[in-house]
């Protein structure tokens, strides 16, 4: 395609929209993240002599391969911040760009965007059940290869405490964890040898895994045997991990033991598919449960496994586009454009955004995108608009965040959001509208180009 562009149209502007069209795991909102990595990779993309070669070799002119060798990305991105709270079918990024830069850079965003916001919305759900518990992330070996990478990344956007990816931690800045594996165990032969050896060499941040033989008459008496050990050494030993069997049974019989041994500060770590419904079980059983390893049901986005965000031209050379289908829900929304979040006098997100057209300065009321009889006065809200500038001819200009800090700025955003929209059954349904203005121009469309 680009290289027909070139050929044709090299100078046309294009604009696209970058939204999804459905909440993932039946709930309620999608938590945005991959943002930052997009910019960094725009501000740097280009084409090396490699690159042009195997290119050369799939057929493409000469012509274009020189064209490519000074490719950059001078680009506009106007996007909403990365780990807010985001609703389907309205713009959460959007491209404008020479058309060859803007179609080049598609796969690669929707790539980023699509994943990184799926798992964050996934560790944020099981945030949301977790309460205050110590999350972390242990979902690397049955990721979808180097997807667990980043992975780990959105986790911690999503509300995760760290994770046991090493390399993610390094490169995010975020908290490394982990403890050991039944091997580890097997290889002596002694379970108790095998906990006294690892204590000795790591006897800080130490959690030991009592399920290997018998959890509670062979792993957690050696535990306290070794946290007894440590104690005469002025150490503590960390937790004890559970990571088969009944959790909820077996955590409320391991805290026991542990408390009538005078150890009520060794913590009790539970891994062991784990997701948001087992977590919110074990809590309403009253699990005596610390810290939670979540893995393949984390970073595989189960039972979805992808977000549907779709990258769609609205704009080309100040013209409008539009794609239409049979499916009313599968028509985009022409024209550049802007999303206001309506606010209550608390500040709280009221329940609805609205899209504008990019010129629109006063919003007044929103029309359901496809219901003639629903509309919505406006008047009277506080709103924000979402679609801030973070790149201007190829160069960011918004301050590069941390994960850290993006996670603490989507908790924000969360915590202005009502628990209705949170539930996990039947969540409440966040009105998403149109501007008379904005409708009126799509409908014109539709009928123009309807056969």
């Amino acid at each position: 395609m680009a290289q027909v562009y070139f050929k044709t149209k090299p100078d046309g502007r294009a604009v696209f929209d970058y939204y999804y069209r459905s909440n993932p795991f039946n709930g309620g909102y999608v938590i945005f993240a991959g943002l930052e990595n997009v910019l960094d990779i725009l501000e740097n993309l280009k084409f090396v002599d490699s690159d042009l070669e195997f290119l050369e070799q799939h057929g493409f002119e000469q012509e274009f391969l020189d064209y490519l060798k000074d490719f950059r990305f001078h680009g506009t991105i106007r996007s909403s911040q990365e780990g807010d709270v985001v609703f389907p079918n309205r713009p959460i990024l959007q491209v404008e760009a020479n058309i060859i830069e803007a179609q080049v850079i598609e796969t690669m965003l929707l790539n980023l965007l699509n994943f990184q916001s799926l798992i964050a919305t996934k560790a944020n759900r099981i945030r949301h059940s977790a309460k205050d518990a110590t999350l972390l992330d242990m979902g690397l070996r049955r990721a979808h290869a180097t997807g667990g990478y980043y992975a780990s990344r959105a986790a911690v956007i999503g509300g995760f405490d760290g994770t046991s990816n090493v390399k993610a931690a390094e490169d995010f800045n975020i908290t490394a964890s982990g403890t050991m594996a039944h091997s580890f165990i097997q290889s002596y032969g002694d379970e108790l040898q095998a906990f006294r050896d690892f204590a000795k060499v790591r006897p800080k941040n130490c959690v030991l895994l009592i399920d290997t033989y018998n959890t509670l008459r062979s792993g957690l008496q050696n535990a306290i045997t070794v946290a007894k050990e440590m104690e005469q050494e002025g150490e503590q030993l960390m937790g004890v991990r559970l990571d088969s069997g009944d959790l909820a049974y077996l955590a409320k019989q391991t805290r026991k033991i542990l408390d009538d041994a005078n150890l009520g500060y060794v913590k009790i770590v539970a891994s062991n598919q784990l997701d948001e419904f087992v977590i919110k079980s074990l809590k309403d059983q009253g699990a005596p449960i610390d810290i939670y390893g979540v893995g393949t049901n984390l970073v595989t986005g189960k039972p979805d496994a992808a977000l549907g965000g779709v990258y769609k031209l609205s704009e080309f050379n100040d013209d409008p586009r539009i794609k239409l289908s049979e499916n009313i829900i599968k028509v985009s929304l022409p024209y550049k454009k802007q999303v206001y979040r309506m606010l209550d006098k608390a500040g709280m997100f009221y329940g609805a955004d609205a899209v504008a057209m990019f010129t629109e300065d006063t919003i007044e009321q929103m029309e359901h995108p496809f219901d003639a009889t629903k509309h919505m006065s406006l008047k009277g809200f506080e709103y924000e608009a979402l679609l801030q500038e973070v790149m201007t001819d190829g160069k960011r200009i918004s301050m590069s965040r941390t994960v850290t800090e993006i996670a603490a700025y989507s908790k924000s955003r969360l915590e202005k959001l009502p628990e209705e929209y949170k539930r996990f059954q039947n969540p409440h349904i966040y009105k998403i509208g149109l501007t008379p203005q904005l409708k009126k121009e799509r409908d014109i469309l539709v009928l123009k180009h309807k056969f």
